[in-house]
């Protein structure tokens, strides 16, 4: 923001200083409308990721009031069969009685009561059988919520193995976090990478191996190993064009030593690069693009078992 409004002040400056040439003032009013599009492209990616997180959090809220009204439900029922019952057993004694007597009028009457019974022991039945659906409705629910709770407790857990195994890197520019469910694995660069290079240096490809240790034991978990840069443009040579190029070698690098264990499935490792537009600080500063330049290895836990039980619910 500060580069841009520098420009944009620049720009302003010279449009009114008659020693600028036309050829200055129009390459930076080019750079200041292309910082522009960048800003907007920014700043739509972040209302995205907002729009994400809010339909996240009114899923949960849903799935929280769908159960809260179950319950509800289920309460409802449960007392108006315990009505029911009473009404049911009122009738029956009644129906005992009047059975005593033999005159007509008391026929009669107890072929109506007999009428009754019959549309109360089918409405009990009916009440029953709904009963016994909210009651599986609920177990359901009570499982899912079992599973999402040891989801949760399982990242934990690996979240802790995975401090206690990388604890060496820790202020190394390497942290581990649990966060929206998954466990977020940051490395910097200067703890991998040399400026401008995707070779892995002796002391990242420890950590990497450390890393991959753990994954071997965790075999159902998805890995998504990101490669970010600051905005700095790449300057060097060779098959690198640009930080796309170069956030995407990085990325591939980390993969291709996490690949040499044996115990990872390879079918859950994804490379990707996300060049300079998803920085963790701003880039005016050395030390924000210091935290910019980095790798960052996502863990997701397996969740097609919650998927299909929140389809039996639905």
């Amino acid at each position: 923001m500060i580069k841009k409004a520098s420009i944009g002040l620049l720009v302003l400056a010279l449009s009114t200083t008659s020693c600028v040439s036309k050829k200055i003032y129009n390459d930076l009013e080019t750079k200041y409308s292309d910082l522009k599009k960048e800003n907007r492209s920014i700043a739509d990616e972040n209302e995205n990721l907002k729009k994400t997180k809010n339909q996240l959090e009114l899923d949960r809220d849903k799935l929280t009031k769908d159960l809260a009204t179950t319950k509800d439900d289920l309460a409802k029922q449960k007392a108006d069969l315990v009505a029911e019952q009473k009404k049911y057993k009122v009738l029956q004694d009644s129906y005992n009685a009047l059975e005593k007597n033999s005159n007509d009028a008391l026929e009669k009457n107890m072929a109506k009561n007999r009428e009754l019974l019959a549309q109360l022991e089918a409405k009990g039945k009916a009440l029953a059988d709904e009963q016994a659906r909210l009651d599986k409705t609920a177990n359901r629910l009570k499982e899912l919520e079992d599973m999402i709770a040891a989801k949760e407790e399982a990242m934990r857990k690996l979240k802790e193995t995975l401090s206690k195994a990388l604890n060496g890197f820790e202020g190394k520019g390497l942290t581990v976090e649990q966060k929206n469910g998954k466990v977020y694995v940051s490395m910097e660069n200067k703890l991998l990478f040399n400026s401008g290079s995707w070779a892995v240096g002796s002391e990242g490809r420890r950590a990497v191996v450390e890393l991959g240790k753990v994954l071997g034991d965790n075999p159902d978990l998805s890995v998504l190993i990101e490669g970010h840069t600051d905005d700095d443009p790449y300057a060097g040579s060779g098959p690198i064009a640009n930080n796309w190029d170069l956030s995407t070698k990085r990325a591939t690098a980390i993969v291709n030593i996490l690949s040499e264990n044996t115990k990872i499935n390879k079918q859950k490792l994804t490379a990707a690069g996300r060049s300079e537009f998803s920085p963790l600080a701003s880039n005016a500063t050395p030390e924000g693009k210091a935290k910019n330049r980095r790798i960052e290895i996502i863990l997701t836990p397996r969740l097609d078992e919650i998927a299909e039980m929140l389809n039996s619910i639905n």
